[in-house]
């Protein structure tokens, strides 16, 4: 209750002398005057409780802002095309980005105390020359060995015993529209520069960006002179994380897959782990694309990846300047990638005994085929694929008038991604249903692929990739409950998977086994819905005769 009580007297005080001051002198409220009015104000307070006993000068007192929103007007939000140009005075902007690279935590001077180095000079002692980190201002500004002393003009000192050490760690961001240049096209430019920024996270903010996430941040922005180059960098002061969005990385095979360590290019030598493909790809989809190019060690790697769903970053010491550091980091990304059956055959005799539906993937190990979950066939031939186009753009260039598949049009690539967004965030729950069926399905399916010398040839994650198709169905369709019908597409997709993969079973699926034929109108939507129940039938029938101990009804 007394703690309570003094806070508040020191508030209420605080309160009082600030409109003492106002009322006095007026003050002009640019960012730098009120560092220094709030200065004034706490030192007086500070000073007439007595709530410090060797208080001396305003210079012993750090005053840190902590905005946590900005007016929503444009002349508060960073624009780096304008920057420095259009900015006078160093003050708080709003910015957002994603984080492309972090570097080590490393420590850096908060605050010194400087003396006179003339012994006879009043201010070689106390506490006159206090020197402290204000955002926006570089390191140089609070320790540096030609300071002067303003009595006696002769050099200051530092104490070293008063010096104060504080955390700093540097992070690299892009604009979240950049990321266009990793999904694989380029708003038919053919020639672009993205430009990444730095931000400074200084002590308690340390370590509370991740690679890969999108964060909303209130700042001061400053130019750093390193040698030759001038770099735009922000000191963060407050840090909100964004919601998720749909976000698609199609990797350059130049490039590395997970995270690297570079140095730091401002040139203090610490470590800088940098994205790569699969951390900017978080909570979306990374395309890796051709699997047969990667190098052996890359797929090693890989399958390490997808069967911990981490990876780990080594920081050598020697080469840093720090203790050898291990980094271990989640991968939070679904990885997608195809192999082309015939250049995959090109290198191995096709065997007799190959079984119906098995495709030859030996070029490939099996953990790694089953560390990506699932396996579809795409048999189209290109020209199919072109033909719809050819239509459209026939009908276009008879009548340019007519809009066809007027339905399709109406909905843009924002809405899709938008839905997607959505149905992700969706809750789901399995109905009891639902459960037991793929319980039941498990179950079956387990005893018709095992034999006496290889065991089960189902993996142990086929239970958890059988949910995880369930409840993605669930979402796409907007609900919030896994039925039936949902683990039925989640069945039929993991069987042709396994049929890929070892052959065909006793439940036997067609080679499209969600969609067998086009769906062009209404009637071929009903005519797949016959096709989905009686697939459901199928289903049933499978499991009551190779898991009966398994009930529905």
């Amino acid at each position: 209750m007394k703690a309570v009580q003094i806070f508040q007297s020191v508030s209420e005080f605080v309160c009082l002398q600030r409109q003492k001051y106002i009322q006095h002198f007026k003050p002009d409220f640019s960012l730098q005057n009120h560092f220094i009015f709030e200065l004034q104000v706490c030192f007086i307070a500070i000073k007439t409780l007595s709530l410090i006993e060797q208080l001396q000068t305003e210079a012993q007192i750090n005053i840190v802002l902590k905005p946590t929103h900005l007016p929503p007007l444009p002349s508060y939000v960073l624009s780096l095309c304008e920057f420095p140009l259009d900015y006078i005075s160093q003050r708080f902007y709003m910015s957002e980005g994603i984080v492309i690279a972090m570097g080590t935590v490393v420590k850096y001077t908060q605050g010194a105390r400087f003396l006179c180095s003339e012994e006879t000079c009043p201010f070689s002692e106390g506490f006159n020359y206090i020197r402290v980190h204000i955002p926006g201002a570089t390191e140089s500004a609070t320790v540096r060995n030609d300071f002067v002393c303003s009595l006696c003009a002769s050099p200051l000192q530092e104490d070293m015993k008063f010096r104060v050490l504080g955390d700093k760690q540097l992070v690299e961001m892009i604009d979240a529209k950049a990321l266009s240049a990793f999904q694989g096209y380029s708003n038919n430019k053919p020639h672009f520069r993205i430009q990444s920024f730095t931000v400074f996270l200084r002590d308690e903010l340390s370590n509370k960006m991740k690679i890969g996430n999108r964060y909303r941040f209130i700042g001061i922005p400053a130019c750093i002179q390193n040698c030759s180059q001038v770099t735009v960098c922000i000191e963060v002061n407050s840090i909100q994380l964004c919601s998720p969005e749909a976000r698609g990385i199609r990797h350059p095979a130049s490039s590395d897959i997970f995270p690297t360590v570079s140095k730091d290019k401002h040139g203090t030598g610490t470590a800088s782990i940098q994205a790569c493909s699969a951390l900017l790809a978080k909570g979306g989809i990374c395309f890796i694309g051709d699997l047969l190019s990667q190098k052996k060690d890359k797929l090693e790697l890989l399958q390490s990846v997808l069967e911990s769903r981490t990876t780990t970053v080594f920081i050598p010491g020697k080469k840093y300047g720090d203790v050898d550091q291990q980094v271990i980091l989640p991968i939070q990304t679904s990885f997608w990638t195809f192999v082309d059956e015939d250049s995959s055959s090109k290198k191995y005799v096709q065997k007799d005994d190959t079984l119906i539906g098995k495709l030859d993937l030996r070029s490939i190990s099996t953990n790694l085929i089953d560390a990506f979950g699932l396996l579809i066939h795409c048999n189209e031939l290109s020209c199919q694929l072109v033909l719809p186009l050819l239509d459209h753009i026939m009908k276009k260039a008879i009548d340019p008038e007519e809009v066809p598949y007027t339905i399709s049009q109406q909905f843009r690539t924002q809405d899709y991604e938008e839905l997607i967004v959505f149905a992700k965030n969706l809750q789901v729950e399995l109905s009891s249903e639902a459960e037991r069926l793929i319980h039941g399905y498990y179950l079956a399916s387990r005893r018709v692929r095992t034999d006496s010398i290889h065991g089960s040839k189902l993996s142990t994650s086929a239970l958890k990739i059988l949910v995880s198709l369930s409840e993605a169905h669930t979402k796409l369709s907007l609900r919030r409950k896994v039925l039936e019908e949902d683990v039925l597409i989640a069945v039929l997709l993991f069987e042709s998977s396994l049929t890929l993969k070892h052959g065909a079973s006793v439940f036997c699926v067609a080679p499209n086994a969600v969609f067998p034929f086009d769906l062009i109108d209404e009637n071929t939507l009903q005519q797949r819905d016959v096709y989905l129940m009686q697939c459901h039938q199928q289903l049933l029938q499978f499991i009551a005769t190779y898991s009966p101990g398994t009930r529905y009804h």
